[in-house]
């Protein structure tokens, strides 16, 4: 148990960081459905590995100059052939307004891709969405007009619902950078990093290691249900039992009660003898979220020494991983040794490091290339059509394999992370292939 003047000190920090919880939604932008696990779609199997659209470079060297993008100025990847009309693919993005910073740095990251894989006869048409519906719904109609074939993005579930309803009667089809699940489908698909594939790698993971209990913490969001649904689908399939739930409003000013009963503490305190209740935590969540639950369940002596933490994606979040209370968690996410050449190159060629979503932009634009680049050795114009974007073998790309479901949502192949002292520790390495594994 903690000494007297420990707790004291802990208590102070815990009444700080339990009000940060207030001013944090993991599940922000997931919509207000819940999420139900997929139907079964039709069984595709993968013949073989996926088309790589990550390590194609015309060069070893980080390029010092790229070609200057904006709005209004379309960025060609190299020369055209002669008589052979460019494919046009729109890149919707916040390039004004408050997002505007994370907009340019996903331009910077599809200008990328082009330098690296060097397709033809490709062009990209940079169009603000002003990080609004309104200004994405402006964006579509200017990449209908401009006879894109292809839109890339954008980020925000309000802007990907306003351009799926611009395209609607159009032969259009969008990759989006959004985690809202809800708008996949149709000629819609979401490149955001959903949780479901992370929920089903972590839970394989911990049951080879043993952890067959769990205790787990979601917030009432779409995204906590989401885990949660997963979890409880996928546990008992692995012998792993649920034995402590709380589902929390992201809005509380004090966890604190709560968490008490969820730590069983006062029967611990009473009881010497009474053993942990779980082997593990399952907490979805990022951020100040993520510090504040942790620091509680240390103040009420379950440190990670004694009880594992386990994450999602939302762990992916380097200002955590100097988190002492956060030391040993375990999450699923990409390997960030395939993105490390990208984010080398960002920052020497522009000087500032690469935001995290921006490995989307350059994959999405990747994946675009590649297809035009397929159709051309076909001997057809690219259509970039719903059979090429949900080919089962899938694509390789900087953050890991990945291929889209029938559904419109996509599935990737992902690493185990563990939070060690200050950094990332790849415990399990990412699949290469979906060969052997169907939707």
């Amino acid at each position: 148990m903690l000494h007297s003047a420990h707790r004291t000190a802990l208590i102070a920090c815990l009444l700080i960081t339990t009000i940060l919880l207030s001013a944090c939604e993991p599940g922000g932008g997931y919509g207000n459905r819940p999420w139900n696990y997929p139907a079964t779609p039709p069984q595709q199997q993968a013949e073989k590995p996926p088309s790589d659209i990550s390590s194609l470079p015309r060069s070893e060297a980080p390029p010092t100059r790229l070609p200057q993008t904006t709005r209004d100025n379309a960025t060609t990847a190299q020369d055209a052939v002669p008589d052979t009309p460019a494919v046009k693919v729109a890149l919707l993005l916040p390039l004004s307004g408050k997002h505007r910073k994370l907009g340019e740095s996903m331009l910077k990251a599809a200008q990328i891709a082009l330098f690296d894989l060097g397709a033809q006869n490709f062009e990209l048409l940079p169009l603000d969405t002003q990080g609004t519906a309104q200004g994405a719904q402006s964006a579509a109609q200017q990449a209908i007009q401009g006879n894109a074939t292809l839109i890339l993005g954008p980020l925000f579930a309000n802007s990907v619902r306003a351009v799926k309803s611009a395209t609607a009667n159009t032969n259009i089809n969008i990759v989006a950078f959004s985690t809202d699940w809800t708008l996949a489908g149709g000629n819609t698909f979401i490149m955001g990093f959903l949780p479901f594939d992370q929920v089903d790698r972590l839970t394989s993971y911990i049951a080879s290691q043993n952890i067959q209990s769990v205790g787990l913490i979601t917030p009432q969001s779409s995204y906590g249900s989401a885990v949660k649904t997963a979890f409880d689908r996928l546990a008992p399939q692995y012998g792993i039992q649920t034995t402590e739930r709380l589902e929390f409003d992201p809005n509380t000013d004090n966890l604190a009660p709560q968490m008490r009963s969820f730590t069983r503490y006062d029967q611990r305190e009473n009881n010497s003898a009474a053993a942990d209740p779980y082997q593990a935590v399952l907490m979805p969540v990022g951020g100040n979220q993520a510090t504040a639950i942790s620091n509680l369940l240390s103040h009420y002596d379950l440190p990670p020494r004694t009880v594992k933490r386990l994450g999602t994606g939302l762990m992916d979040d380097l200002s955590l991983a100097s988190e002492t209370s956060l030391d040993g968690t375990w999450f699923a996410a990409p390997s960030p040794r395939l993105r490390k050449s990208f984010e080398e190159k960002f920052q020497t060629t522009y000087g500032y490091p690469a935001p995290r979503l921006s490995t989307l932009a350059y994959d999405a634009t990747a994946l675009a290339a590649i297809l035009a680049q397929n159709a051309e050795k076909a001997g057809y114009q690219p259509r970039f059509s719903r059979s090429e974007i949900t080919n089962p073998n899938g694509f390789f790309g900087i953050d890991g394999i990945f291929r889209f479901r029938p559904d419109g949502t996509a599935e990737r192949g992902l690493a185990i992370l563990e939070i060690d002292r200050g950094r990332f520790k790849v415990i399990s390495t990412a699949p290469k292939t979906f060969e052997q594994r169907r939707y």
